[in-house]
């Protein structure tokens, strides 16, 4: 053996727990997450947001190892979210599972007390979604058709306001391809082929898709684009002006998703409609439109960038007055 001394067995242990502390172990699947497998960044804070409380709810037991956790406090950490949206607890259940299964890769544990924990069945909510006649009126409440139909008084500077014809191209964009808001405001110019009528839009997990554009959606934004987006670009307070953001706000930086969110409602309040609205019923309402109109749930769940078809399955739902129509039409006794 050579001369050095070996380390106090008490600071091996000491060791092995600081390697084994669940702060420790939360950081470093933090830094795993973001470098290593590349997550998005709003993916990133949701981990940290969920694995904090899940810390604070393991201190509070006085457990401060992995090693000493069961699949009793797994099961208790979800009973303790019983006043969340199951959908929350379901996001929170996924990154503690994904926690310990880092612990045990990174030989810290052997075992997974997640195994067998089940999330709460979420209730199949039908998505909130506009009537055919209730998407024309909140597009016309953003900028009426002639408005903006007319290229020569835009081009003499006596069209409207440049604002408007971007939330007119906005809300059609929105429609037309059921995007997330968030992959509406991360567009930019290069991702668009007005030409070919497609937009490629970076979804969850970075994964890139390609949606199409009708006529409609390509008129707004040729308008937007040739006439608006200038003027709003020159707008900009910095000396270096948005370069690349397709959408973009009132001070010409990228537009944000609150001001998505911001722009949605006061449209639909212009024109009047009183059913609880945000941007994701533009997404709900293209894919039950396309759904309603004949198109196939795969197809639909290409175009939407769902990871599952059972998610794309929930705009398959048949309206009241559909069924009340179909009901009185084939059944014997209902006339």
């Amino acid at each position: 053996m050579s001369g050095q001394a070996m380390p106090p067995r008490g600071a091996v242990r000491q060791r092995d727990a600081a390697r084994d502390d669940v702060a420790t172990l939360i950081n470093r699947f933090l830094g795993f997450v973001a470098v290593e497998k590349g997550l998005a960044h709003a993916t990133q804070l949701a981990y940290r947001s969920d694995l904090a409380k899940y810390q604070d709810f393991l201190h509070a037991r006085g457990i401060d190892s992995l090693g000493g956790v069961q699949r009793t406090d797994v099961e208790d950490f979800i009973a303790s979210l019983a006043g969340e949206a199951p959908h929350s607890v379901a996001r929170r259940l996924s990154a503690v599972r994904e926690l310990h299964r880092f612990a045990i890769s990174e030989g810290v544990t052997g075992s997974d007390p997640t195994l067998g924990v089940r999330p709460p069945k979420a209730a199949q909510d039908l998505p909130d979604v506009l009537t055919i006649d209730e998407v024309e009126r909140l597009l016309q409440a953003s900028c009426p058709d002639d408005a903006y139909r007319d290229g020569a008084a835009e081009a003499a500077g006596q069209g409207p306001d440049p604002v408007a014809l971007r939330d007119r191209a906005l809300l059609e964009f929105l429609y037309a391809t059921g995007c997330r808001v968030s992959e509406a405001v991360g567009l930019d110019l290069t991702d668009m082929d007005m030409d070919e009528r497609l937009a490629r839009v970076t979804g969850k997990g970075s994964k890139q898709r390609l949606v199409p554009m009708g006529s409609y959606a390509v008129a707004a934004m040729r308008m937007y684009l040739g006439i608006a987006r200038p003027e709003l670009q020159a707008r900009a307070r910095s000396k270096a002006p948005e370069l690349q953001a397709v959408f973009l706000n009132k001070r010409g930086a990228r537009i944000s998703r609150q001001s998505v969110w911001e722009i949605v409602r006061d449209c639909a309040a212009r024109a009047g409609i009183t059913k609880p609205i945000h941007p994701h019923t533009l997404r709900h309402s293209c894919a039950t439109h396309l759904l309603q109109g004949g198109a196939d749930v795969r197809t639909v769940q290409e175009m939407l960038g769902h990871a599952s078809v059972t998610t794309t399955q929930i705009y398959t739902h048949v309206t009241p007055q559909t069924l009340i129509e179909t009901y009185v039409m084939s059944h014997p006794r209902a006339r």
